[in-house]
């Protein structure tokens, strides 16, 4: 660790799925620069390997009180384990990953001496599985929380209106994945294919995922096979017969599944901007998703894939893609052009270190000004 780098500490309940794959890249590519400190949570979906995927240098502090839900006892433990964690790391910056974290971190960091950042990846009063009273108190919650010293980052330009309603300090940079990474796992996995067409998603089968949507689908294309990579409470609602459960795999595997499969649908009610679809379109698989915030900032409908609004629009872009292959071919290389081109690792990190290194000069020069004072 040397001593004249920054250290920047980074805070995550939400360690799994999307999150953990944009804390790993971002880390990954951040520790070049920076000595990099994640204090995160474990959660069902968190791998059970999560170590590997870091780079050495990356310090991982666990934070044994964070629980998804509101739990006020659970909630002041990690309170206090972050007040001690940011007292023996003694972090330069420090940036917020989703919305327990969010509101937590807000009042127990003093964004005033150390340069605090906030990313949503979905604020949680945009859940639908949420009684209107729980989303209002979740909006509430973002509101007071949004008076603390704190710029929000958001993942998405639709994030990014939303945050706007929220407060004015804010900015947005787009979630971009690793492609070397993939690229190198592709790269030892081979040439894989199913042998019959194959529509899949993958994720946690939960409401947020609509997984109603994703068997009415299926059961409209009697014909086609259909695969969710993944596991989770809701699967009684994936009764489809030929629907495939894969349950969970390690990342390895589930890039092989997504190898070998066609089209790629993403039925979410509600997204940040999902990580699922960036690495989808990289492997050049035609990506069919839900109109909602994220997924429609990345899909241009028939530019670099389809944004659908029902099950029939669904299944209608489905049989476009047996039909026209010539016309789906661009469409996939135009969706793998946006991921090199906007959406990668190292442009993400480089305007994430941009900001960073705006709030640090900042910083120095509010120093410099106390010492002349």
């Amino acid at each position: 660790m040397s001593r004249n780098r920054k250290k920047v500490l980074f805070v995550a309940e939400a360690m799994g799925g999307g999150v953990f794959t944009f804390l790993v890249g971002l880390c990954n590519e951040l520790v070049n620069y920076y000595d990099i400190y994640v204090a995160y949570g474990i959660r069902r979906q968190t791998p059970d390997d999560f170590r590997k995927y870091f780079d050495d240098r990356v310090h991982l502090i666990r934070v044994r009180h964070f629980e998804r839900s509101i739990d006020p006892r659970h909630d002041i433990g990690a309170f206090m384990e972050l007040r001690k964690i940011a007292d023996r790391v003694k972090p330069d910056l420090i940036h917020l990953h989703s919305s327990k974290a969010g509101a937590l971190g807000r009042w127990a960091f003093d964004g005033k001496k150390t340069p605090l950042f906030y990313t949503p990846h979905g604020y949680s009063f945009l859940m639908s599985n949420y009684n209107a009273a729980k989303r209002l108190s979740y909006r509430l919650v973002e509101k007071l929380s949004a008076v603390r010293v704190c710029t929000t980052i958001s993942c998405s330009e639709g994030e990014h209106k939303e945050t706007l309603r929220l407060t004015q300090n804010a900015r947005f940079v787009n979630n971009g994945i690793d492609i070397d990474e993939i690229q190198k796992m592709v790269d030892s996995i081979g040439e894989c294919r199913s042998e019959k067409f194959t529509v899949f998603t993958l994720g946690r089968i939960c409401h947020q995922k609509n997984p109603r949507l994703f068997n009415e689908i299926a059961e409209k294309m009697p014909d086609i096979h259909f695969v969710w990579i993944g596991d989770g409470e809701l699967r009684e609602q994936i009764t489809a017969p030929n629907i495939e459960v894969t349950g969970w795999l390690n990342r390895e595997e589930a890039l092989r599944r997504s190898m070998a499969s066609d089209v790629f649908i993403l039925t979410s009610l509600w997204e940040g901007l999902p990580m699922s679809l960036l690495e989808c379109m990289y492997l050049g698989k035609l990506c069919l998703v839900n109109d909602v915030i994220g997924s429609r900032d990345v899909i241009q409908s028939g530019v670099n894939g389809f944004v659908c609004k029902t099950a029939d629009e669904f299944v209608d872009s489905l049989r476009t893609t047996l039909r026209e292959p010539d016309r789906i071919s661009a469409l996939t290389e135009r969706a793998k052009k946006d991921i090199l081109e906007k959406y990668n690792t190292r442009i993400m990190a480089e305007k994430y270190r941009e900001i960073y290194e705006e709030a640090f000069n900042e910083t120095d020069k509010k120093t410099r000004k106390r010492k002349k004072d």
